[in-house]
């Protein structure tokens, strides 16, 4: 599926670090943003999570909930939220369905070797249910402020 800005966000329900069930349709009437990330506690993923923690309060000060979805469980996703202090909900898409919809699901390739995996991406997903904006390849360090920025 190629998502594209302007097209209804596929819904989910994902299970959160505490095993609760998380639906997109929960946050009808604000701004959501879905960042699509490889792994719990690797460098990268530290540094963007990091970054959107430190700038949580604008991010409420602009209606907007932040979510985060990788493959990993909820075990995984509550060590990576306390070692951090996250104050947003992670959620396990272990199966890579949502990931898969939202068009962050490609070939990656380290060491030379190609894989299929978790591209950084974040999908931003207006009040009505909408996607807004759509970041691929996702640059960690600068992305919380690019955000904020357009927000």
């Amino acid at each position: 599926m190629n998502l594209k800005v302007g097209d209804k966000a596929p819904g989910f329900s994902l299970r959160d670090q505490n095993g609760n069930s998380v639906s997109l349709d929960g946050y009808l009437g604000k701004k959501v943003i879905v960042f699509f990330y490889p792994k719990d506690d690797t460098p990268g993923c530290t540094v963007e999570v990091c970054n959107f923690r430190d700038d949580f309060e604008l991010y409420e000060e602009k209606n907007a909930v932040l979510l985060g979805i990788s493959k990993d469980g909820e075990e995984s996703h509550k060590k990576f939220i306390s070692k951090f202090n996250l104050p947003f909900t992670l959620l396990c898409d272990e199966d890579h369905a949502v990931v898969e919809a939202y068009g962050a699901w490609g070939e990656k390739s380290m060491y030379g070797r190609k894989y299929m995996g978790i591209v950084r991406t974040t999908v931003v997903v207006d009040a009505e249910g909408n996607v807004e904006q759509i970041y691929e390849k996702v640059k960690p360090k600068d992305h919380s402020k690019e955000l904020l920025g357009v927000l």
